[in-house]
């Protein structure tokens, strides 16, 4: 702490008038209020801002630090809305079963990504339910298309070891539906759990989330609760096939050069799709993506 009382902390989750923090040289978040007459921009998780503690330990945040990168996403109204600060990475949780893998949802949320110029990661569970092939077939489609892919069984300790390595000079965003085990990795991992209340500084509606970060070495990890709000841009389908990396090169050969690869003929993607060489899940997922799209 410096001698005027502020402290470096990391946001993990942010409320109306108040924010959960994490101190530098501390484990566990402290409850922070926000001015409302201060100049500093809104912080959102991953910021990382100075604090400090007033009367009856209450703490409060008094600026926030330039940010390295904002992961921004344009909201239906055409607005902009700030996601999350100084990350570089997604990474996406999800269940080989119980509940039912969704390839869709793996595919947007790495399309997401590529977009906004971030690393996708993905990590695997359940394999120990769902069987040794399935987990691998799942997994070499994603490696196939360099989306870095882990099969965890968190509670057994399998891959544990390999994530935090993964991990540790990342700056990680943890985004999965309920029930994926996203809780199951945050212990193996040593993470703080759940903290709670946001509504303590707040006014009207009740806002109540569960923040948790992990310092991993260099790295950190945070929860990101609410996966609807990573939501592809809108664009046209021909950029929207452009977040496939597979789906580049064999479009270069299509008849026209707008295809979209829906029901144009000599669409060298669906051949390609036919012939084994793009997996039919992620055209499918391109399909339900951009299907609906404008040329």
């Amino acid at each position: 702490m410096s001698e005027d009382g502020l402290r470096r902390a990391r946001v993990i989750a942010v409320g109306r008038n108040s924010a959960w923090i994490v101190a530098e040289d501390e484990d566990e978040p402290r409850l922070a209020s926000l001015r409302r007459s201060a100049t500093y921009a809104m912080p959102v998780p991953g910021d990382l801002v100075d604090a400090r503690v007033i009367a009856d330990d209450r703490v409060v945040v008094d600026g926030v630090h330039p940010r390295s990168f904002a992961l921004i996403r344009r909201t239906g109204g055409g607005r902009t809305k700030t996601m999350a600060a100084n990350v570089d990475t997604i990474a996406i949780v999800a269940a080989l079963v119980e509940p039912a893998l969704h390839f869709t949802m793996i595919d947007q949320l790495v399309a997401f990504a590529v977009q906004h110029e971030v690393s996708p990661l993905l990590l695997l569970t359940k394999a120990d339910l769902a069987g040794e092939e399935a987990a691998e077939r799942v997994a070499a489609i994603y490696r196939a298309v360099d989306v870095p892919t882990l099969i965890l069984q968190p509670k057994a300790g399998r891959g544990i070891d390999g994530l935090r390595e993964l991990l540790a000079s990342r700056r990680a965003l943890l985004v999965g539906n309920s029930g994926v085990g996203k809780s199951s990795i945050f212990r193996a991992l040593g993470g703080i759990g759940v903290v709670g209340d946001l509504s303590r500084f707040g006014r009207g509606r009740q806002t109540t989330t569960s923040a948790r970060l992990v310092r991993l070495g260099e790295g950190f990890l945070i929860d990101s609760p609410g996966i609807g709000e990573f939501d592809l841009d809108p664009m046209p389908a021909t950029e929207a096939a452009w977040l496939f990396a597979e789906m580049r090169e064999p479009a270069t050969r299509c008849r026209f050069a707008n295809c979209r690869h829906l029901s144009e003929p000599d669409c060298a993607v669906r051949r390609a799709v036919s012939e084994g060489r793009i997996a039919a899940t992620r055209y499918a997922s391109y399909v339900e993506i951009a299907g609906a799209r404008p040329a």
